[in-house]
């Protein structure tokens, strides 16, 4: 059995933070990743936004770590000339009743420290976007887009160049928790056993199995885990809108926004779709709700330049109609664990927040 003194599970985007945090730190790391490559899960299935931290209720890590997450990713994308944009965002009310709201997330991003949020009115917004039709809108200017592989690339180079090591198709198949370090059997083509003295289990959509692997960890605090599947629609022809488009948020749901990548190309999603296994299918027939929902704020859509394009699954650990819930970093204090950190239910905005969540991975272990 291989000793080593830190092993990540997932080398999605927090993975591959924490990976890189923890070398620089000057800490022996081996990454495993059950994929064959990295950022095959969630990190490569999403929006590729930078969020600005409007939504999430101040105090909680969501919205602490979204507001210095941002700061430090737009530092480290332009340190490296990494591709990225900061476009800006509106959020936009349909009709007057909506403005209440936005006025609350106003509020509640001033509170959390985005300073540059400004409420408009119906003219106004068109002014910046001529094919809106809204009532008001709140504008985000620090709100960005991002080429996520990109980034988590320069994410693993930087790891491996502080002398980090991967290990790729190399699923956790068991282990466990014991007083001199943590057991873990990994599965692959070439098997092996390893004894470590700090894990963060950052594998994302499986965090919840990958805890529940480990004999003597106690049940629970593993937490259950829903999936909640949202699709993409790419827009065929030309782009409406330089900015991104997002209406007011149902619930725990942003809603089916408009997005821009780097090259221009807009794109509608995602829905909501409560799943029980992970499954990237994409149903051409959904074309017709995510037509309704645009419809509300960019009348002139059309469905037949809605095109399928791709599925995301987020990790929820709250279900349907529920309240939205905080990240959930479970380290030694809360679980008596020692070196064990998980992390569950680490969805948007887990991209924006990805460095500032490594750097408090490294303090719950109490990493310089």
């Amino acid at each position: 059995m291989d000793s080593v003194e830190c092993v990540v599970i997932g080398a999605g985007v927090v993975g591959l933070a924490v990976a890189r945090r923890l070398a620089e730190a000057g800490r022996e790391v081996i990454v495993l990743e059950a994929e064959r490559s990295i950022g095959m899960g969630t990190s490569s299935r999403n929006s590729e936004v930078i969020h600005a931290g409007i939504y999430y209720p101040t105090g909680s890590l969501r919205a602490r770590l979204c507001v210095e997450g941002k700061e430090r990713l737009y530092a480290y994308l332009g340190e490296r000339g990494l591709p990225h944009a900061r476009v800006g965002k509106l959020i936009v009310a349909g009709r007057p009743e909506e403005t209440g709201y936005l006025q609350k997330l106003m509020a509640t991003g001033h509170a959390n420290g985005v300073s540059d949020l400004q409420m408009i009115d119906g003219d106004e917004a068109r002014a910046l976007e001529p094919e809106l039709s809204v009532y008001s809108a709140l504008v985000s200017p620090s709100t960005g887009i991002i080429d996520s592989h990109s980034y988590m690339l320069s994410l693993q180079g930087d790891a491996e160049a502080a002398g980090a090591a991967f290990a790729f198709s190399a699923p956790l198949t068991g282990g466990a928790v014991g007083e001199d370090g943590i057991r873990l059997e990994v599965g692959g083509a070439e098997p092996m056993t390893l004894s470590a003295k700090m894990v963060v289990n950052a594998a994302g959509l499986t965090a919840h199995t990958v805890a529940s692997a480990l004999a003597d960890f106690p049940a629970a605090h593993v937490p259950r885990v829903r999936y909640c599947r949202g699709v993409y629609f790419s827009l065929s022809g030309k782009t409406p809108f330089s900015r991104l488009v997002y209406p007011v948020p149902d619930g725990a749901w942003l809603g089916v926004h408009f997005t821009l990548d780097l090259s221009g190309r807009g794109k509608f999603g995602p829905d909501v779709e409560w799943i029980d296994e992970i499954d990237y299918t994409v149903d051409p027939g959904r074309a017709g709700a995510f037509t309704e929902a645009v419809r509300r704020y960019w009348p002139a859509v059309r469905e037949d330049r809605l095109v399928p394009d791709y599925a995301g699954v987020r990790p929820r650990l709250v279900g349907p109609g529920e309240a939205p819930v905080d990240f959930l970093i479970s380290g030694p204090r809360d679980h008596g664990v020692p070196g064990l950190v998980n992390l569950f239910g680490i969805e948007s905005p887990g991209l924006t927040s990805s460095l500032a969540l490594a750097d408090h991975v490294a303090s719950e272990l109490g990493v310089a």
